[in-house]
């Protein structure tokens, strides 16, 4: 079978991300079943299977962020992301209002020594 993966994430909340992808021409969307970006060997945001939006932030991006947002920190299989908040939907679903926020987070991850990539 030679169809492409689809997104594990709603579909709705796919076009989201590919719109907030879309403001800064520097990050292209990566990954077929579960969307993300990421920067010199960095992950930058992803969007998880429920269709929820989490972003890497620098230390006084991500407390100022957490505070606005009255979010919290990412957690994954039971392991607190130190660099990721969990955007809130209304956040989310108002492109303008995330995206500066998603372009502190590029300019974080450009800040930090690139990872050697392992791909040939």
């Amino acid at each position: 079978m030679s169809a492409a993966k689809k997104a594990a994430a709603p579909a709705e909340k796919v076009a989201l991300y590919e719109k907030l992808v879309a403001t800064n021409p520097k990050i292209e969307r990566k990954g077929a079943a579960n969307p993300y970006t990421s920067l010199n060997g960095h992950m930058t945001s992803y969007l998880t299977p429920a269709g929820s939006l989490v972003m890497r932030l620098g230390p006084a991006d991500r407390e100022r962020f957490l505070a606005e947002a009255a979010t919290t920190l990412h957690e994954a299989y039971g392991i607190v992301q130190k660099e990721f908040v969990d955007v809130p939907d209304d956040w989310f679903e108002a492109t303008d209002r995330i995206t500066p926020w998603f372009a502190a987070s590029l300019d974080w991850v450009a800040s930090l020594r690139p990872k050697p990539t392992k791909r040939g």
